[in-house]
């Protein structure tokens, strides 16, 4: 039996109806092999860690799953306790479109600037 949590719930990572939808969007025209999206964190320098997505093949024993609106998203345990809490939004600007993640240090009590230049989100450099 697994000893992490394989049921992940909106108060452990929510999508928003805009990101569920293109990430369903986007599924449909990968490959057929692909059967969710993988959330992912990696360290991101002195503004903390860095938040992304890619498509995924397979789940693993230590991925946590949460379907909505039809869409599967994988997290892994270690990933999961940098996210808990997260919204997964997409949104379009002037700019262009993109996924952004709302309320990313809740879980580990940061500001998401850096402590020497106060940067947002990427720190020095």
């Amino acid at each position: 039996m697994s000893m992490f949590q394989t049921v992940l719930t909106e108060t452990d990572i929510k999508l928003s109806d805009s990101a569920a939808s293109k990430m369903a969007e986007l599924i449909s025209d990968a490959d057929e092999e692909i059967q969710a999206v993988r959330v992912y964190v990696t360290g991101g320098g002195c503004g903390g860690m860095t938040y992304g997505m890619t498509f995924t093949d397979a789940c693993t024993e230590y991925d946590g799953i949460l379907e909505c609106n039809g869409v599967k998203v994988y997290v892994d345990s270690v990933a999961l306790a940098y996210l808990k809490g997260v919204e997964i939004d997409y949104v379009e600007r002037d700019t262009g479109a993109s996924f952004v993640f709302n309320n990313v240090f809740s879980a580990t009590g940061g500001s998401g600037a850096c402590g020497a230049c106060g940067a947002a989100g990427g720190g020095c450099g």
